[in-house]
């Protein structure tokens, strides 16, 4: 994409891509897309005995048609740190934040190619992806959607300490026409988003994705985090950024994220997001 001039002399300061109406409005779908701000609930996610006390409680309710609620916390409703029962991200406020930041720089800079989210729940990043750039008037990238469509697979063989619980979440289950459905309800749903239904070893290494911006992995476990890695980090353009949102917090995640960075000598800065999320801005030319 040919970014026009930002400055035309040197005395006119650089035009923003994003004016006051584009910020307010991009701004008020944070808080929607994370309920952040309205009263709403959490679905627990209990420890030790109260997870051997809910456990039980919670598929008896549920054959019933019913569910057990928590009500919400704004503090971790801010730092995704629960997982709402109706929004469609739970990444929270400050890594919104952050992709926000992240795209609109690629924008700027003209660093070439299209956006993807490998792991996308309800699709609520990847709806606020499609919607910056709209609002920022560019109208020659691709959102790409990939995600199993049906939970977390169960660990396989390279497997690290604590992969085995997430397929065991059916809270983690959304099915592809939900997440169509969600897009469609923030009119994001059209030809700039493609999704990408299967495990990521399945559809990642032949995904017909020429170039990326930007690349945002939220597998949780390590085999999913390295599947993301390899078949589309050699597709990132030196500019581009890498958005890990699970690294603070999943020791497969991190384990797979540091290895790959030392076997491809990546030296580019981590930097913190939150206590889950962290990026950092390619510089280099290595695993190319």
């Amino acid at each position: 994409m040919q970014i026009p001039s930002l400055a035309t002399d040197d005395s006119t300061p650089p035009a923003p891509l994003l004016g006051e109406t584009e910020e307010l409005y991009l701004s008020l779908l944070k808080n929607v897309l994370t309920r952040t701000g309205f009263t709403s609930y959490s679905m627990p996610n209990p420890r030790g005995w109260r997870k051997a006390l809910l456990g039980p409680l919670q598929v008896l309710f549920r054959a019933q048609g019913f569910e057990i609620l928590k009500r919400g916390n704004p503090q971790k409703r801010e730092q995704g740190l629960d997982w709402p029962v109706d929004a469609e991200t739970m990444v929270g406020l400050k890594r919104l934040d952050n992709l926000q930041h992240c795209v609109v720089q690629v924008l700027k800079a003209g660093v070439p190619g299209d956006l993807i989210e490998t792991g996308v729940w309800r699709g609520g990043a990847s709806i606020f992806m499609r919607a910056i750039l709209k609002a920022c008037n560019c109208a020659d990238r691709t959102v790409w959607v990939a995600d199993s469509f049906k939970g977390l697979p169960k660990p396989g063989p390279l497997a690290r300490k604590g992969d085995e619980i997430f397929w065991q979440y059916p809270e983690l289950a959304v099915s592809l026409d939900l997440v169509r459905q969600n897009f469609a309800r923030y009119q994001m749903l059209d030809d700039r988003v493609r999704f990408l239904e299967g495990w990521f070893a399945e559809t990642l290494p032949s995904a017909p994705i020429e170039q990326l911006a930007l690349m945002r992995l939220d597998g949780d476990m390590y085999e999913s985090t390295k599947d993301a890695l390899e078949a589309l980090y050699p597709k990132l353009s030196v500019g581009g950024f890498v958005i890990v949102d699970d690294y603070g917090v999943v020791d497969g995640c991190r384990e797979a994220i540091d290895e790959f960075r030392a076997g491809q000598s990546i030296s580019d800065e981590i930097r913190v997001i939150d206590e889950c999320g962290i990026y950092w801005q390619r510089t280099d030319k290595q695993a190319s």
